[in-house]
């Protein structure tokens, strides 16, 4: 997709009333993800009719700047407390707003869009300063679509929390003073470290501290594969009725360690984050508004992984996150503590080849982003860089097609061939 985006308007929402002004204290869990830095998303809009006031930039603002009393940490930066550990500044600044247009013209150009660095460049704001939480960038393009790109810290929310945002600001630009809104629990002490810090022997089994990074041997592609409903739901059967996660995620991992052409004796790894809110004891309140994500891992030699039953491989992912409690949580935010969270190093690079991590945004109400003009037609990441890292999603809105989009990016020279194996896999199902 070729195209330029001109903007027109840069500026900064606050939020519309006085919050509180504080260092907001962020757990081990939300610092570690510190490294990754902002969340580029985007979602595509188009209006079936030819409404004056569609994405008007005046009602988006205003919405904004209501959902930042709430959600204020948003509206704040990110910075170092007196003792070196990262915490959110919440100074009430803003976030930044940026609007912009593009000529474009032609319908197909947009609903085509697929994640790639030029994508991010062009409808997702550049951040200025890097220490602004939350930034975002409607874009007008003459063929009569919006494009709202988002970028989110991950070191202040992760996904849900991030959805929780999107559906009240959405909420208070629909239905203004008659938005239903609940209010998020900014208590991030729930996930503090014990006192003193420990970690269980058997926690590191399944727990996963710490993705190893390196410069890619070679290119890397990113493509997003497609799976029906009717696919998806034989999918499931073939893995003995398990969930929509661990049967596209065995089949993945399997795939790509044959695409690879893993050594039989290697050890493959398979990981992913875990939403821990109700797993803890007690479980976090329901709109708990932080990261609170544990990474788990399967680990077995590729062999296995490629010769025995799609169900097994499945099983395997189900156990280690059904392995996942209390104590297993409480361990990891101890290690992380322990680990020390000060400066964090940039996670750039790719992951060796036999690992795989994939992240779920399967379930989430990812398309309830409606503004007064209708749910986004679109949702997807802006970009996708880093290698082995997969994104599940559903494909569209829950009432629509209902099967899910697979987003990968791995080496550019086994791509072709994990496209050929998912396919025929998904054709024998």
């Amino acid at each position: 997709m070729d195209f330029e985006v001109k903007v027109v308007e840069s500026s900064f929402v606050a939020p519309s009333e006085p919050t509180p002004r504080q260092g907001l204290w962020l757990s081990s869990l939300d610092i570690m993800l510190a490294s990754r830095g902002h969340t580029p998303t985007v979602y595509l809009f188009h209006s079936d009719d030819t409404a004056s006031d569609f994405f008007d930039v005046a009602r988006l603002k205003e919405a904004m700047a209501k959902a930042l009393v709430p959600f204020f940490p948003l509206a704040g930066r990110l910075a170092v407390d007196g003792s070196g550990r990262v915490e959110i500044d919440c100074n009430g600044e803003g976030a930044l707003f940026v609007v912009a247009r593009s000529d474009i013209t032609v319908d197909d150009e947009i609903k085509d869009v697929k994640p790639s660095p030029e994508l991010r460049r062009q409808l997702v704001p550049r951040i200025e300063p890097s220490s602004v939480v939350l930034a975002v960038q409607v874009t007008f393009f003459k063929c009569g679509w919006v494009a709202l790109g988002t970028a989110l810290h991950h070191a202040a929310i992760d996904a849900m929390s991030a959805i929780h945002f999107f559906q009240t600001w959405s909420a208070f630009s629909r239905d203004g003073e008659r938005a239903a809104v609940e209010p998020p629990c900014h208590d991030r002490t729930l996930l503090r470290a014990r006192s003193p810090p420990t970690v269980h022997p058997d926690a590191l089994s399944t727990f996963y501290p710490k993705l190893a990074f390196s410069d890619p041997s070679g290119p890397l592609a990113t493509k997003v594969f497609t799976i029906s409903k009717d696919r998806i739901a034989s999918l499931k059967r073939l893995c003995g009725g398990t969930s929509t996660f661990r049967a596209v995620s065995a089949l993945v991992w399997r795939c790509a360690c044959v695409a690879r052409r893993l050594p039989p004796d290697s050890e493959a790894r398979f990981t992913a984050p875990v939403n821990i809110r109700r797993r803890v004891n007690p479980p976090l309140p329901e709109r708990y508004f932080g990261n609170a994500l544990v990474r788990v891992v399967v680990a077995a030699a590729a062999r296995d992984i490629t010769s025995e039953a799609l169900a097994s491989v499945a099983g395997r992912i189900g156990a280690a996150i059904g392995r996942v409690d209390d104590e297993l949580v409480r361990s990891a935010i101890d290690y992380y503590e322990m680990a020390g969270t000060g400066s964090q190093s940039s996670a750039k690079g790719t992951l060796p080849e036999t690992d795989l991590q994939v992240i779920s945004w399967l379930g989430m109400p990812i398309y309830d982003a409606d503004f007064g003009w209708g749910k986004p037609r679109v949702m997807s990441r802006a970009e996708s860089n880093r290698g082995g890292f997969v994104h599940l999603m559903n494909n569209g809105p829950a009432d629509g097609a209902g099967g899910v989009s697979v987003l990968m990016c791995m080496e550019a020279a086994n791509m072709k061939e994990l496209e050929r194996l998912l396919y025929e896999a998904l054709a024998r199902c």
